[in-house]
């Protein structure tokens, strides 16, 4: 910022900017680009630091797992209340919450980012659905994060590949488009030809 103040940003825009990275920040941050072994290999695996919160964050979800179902269960009202539920029910969801935390736990091992970010948002959302929504927040966030990160690096993959094989415009497209276009037509009763 200057010294006189004149180019002050809004909040809206600050708020952008330290939250979202622009296509010039992006283009400019001094990162040489990957090669495709290297790019297919990082959207494949999980770095250490996923890898490590997901080895961290299945033993923690195997203890909130026990602490939610005790918790639930001490507090089921009695029998005749429209509330109650069966007790057997809270071990069904104790067996769904700790097999997710073993599907955390090996997913992280194998450094297998996209199914460990499928188990910890599927965590993240029992939880939050049984009202216990400070625990099942976080799971939510660092699935979200991880899904949406494979999501990026997977595009990032292809897009690399199609560059270097050459295949930039695929030739189906334009007849698909094409195909649709005329089935549309034809439902409408107009010109089934490419000149009308």
């Amino acid at each position: 910022m200057r010294a006189d103040g004149n180019d002050k940003q809004s909040f809206s825009d600050r708020v952008r900017g330290a939250l979202l990275k622009s296509e010039a920040a992006q283009a400019t941050s001094g990162a040489a680009p990957q090669s495709l072994d290297a790019l297919m290999h990082e959207s494949k695996y999980a770095t250490d630091k996923e890898r490590l919160i997901g080895l961290i964050a299945a033993p923690f979800a195997a203890a909130i797992g026990f602490l939610i179902t005790s918790a639930l269960i001490s507090h089921d009202p009695a029998a005749p209340s429209r509330l109650h539920v069966s007790v057997s029910l809270y071990h069904e969801v104790l067996i769904a919450l700790l097999v997710l935390s073993v599907a955390m736990e090996v997913t992280a091992w194998f450094r297998k980012r996209l199914y460990l970010g499928i188990a910890l948002a599927l965590f993240g959302l029992t939880v939050f659905n049984l009202h216990y929504w400070g625990f099942g927040v976080p799971f939510l966030l660092f699935g979200a994060w991880m899904l949406v990160r494979a999501y990026r690096l997977q595009r990032s993959a292809k897009e690399a590949t199609s560059t270097e094989s050459g295949d930039l415009d695929r030739p189906g497209d334009a007849d698909a488009r094409w195909n649709y276009e005329l089935a549309l037509r034809q439902r409408k009763g107009g010109p089934a030809h490419r000149g009308q």
